[in-house]
């Protein structure tokens, strides 16, 4: 298994457990529809971002609000426009 392979099923997994019910739901639908579309770089980029609490990501998401702990990057703004 390669290392991008092992960092996929990671992001999978962390997206879908994140103890906040809203959250497994969005985070894990953007994960399933884009993560085969990613490059290596963007999935490092995913991997950081669900790092941050839920709650700031909820708000961030929901307000549409700029927030400092949510890194700029092309996997956050593809969230940011993602509907369920």
């Amino acid at each position: 298994m390669t290392n991008k392979e092992i960092l996929k099923k990671q992001i999978i997994y962390r997206s879908i457990h994140r103890g906040f019910k809203e959250m497994d739901l969005l985070l894990g639908k953007f994960v399933k529809t884009y993560i085969n579309e990613f490059s290596e770089s963007d999935l490092k980029d995913l991997n950081k971002l669900l790092y941050v609490e839920d709650a700031v990501i909820y708000k961030w998401y929901l307000n549409k609000n700029e927030d400092k702990s949510i890194p700029k990057t092309k996997v956050s703004s593809m969230l940011k426009d993602f509907k369920l």
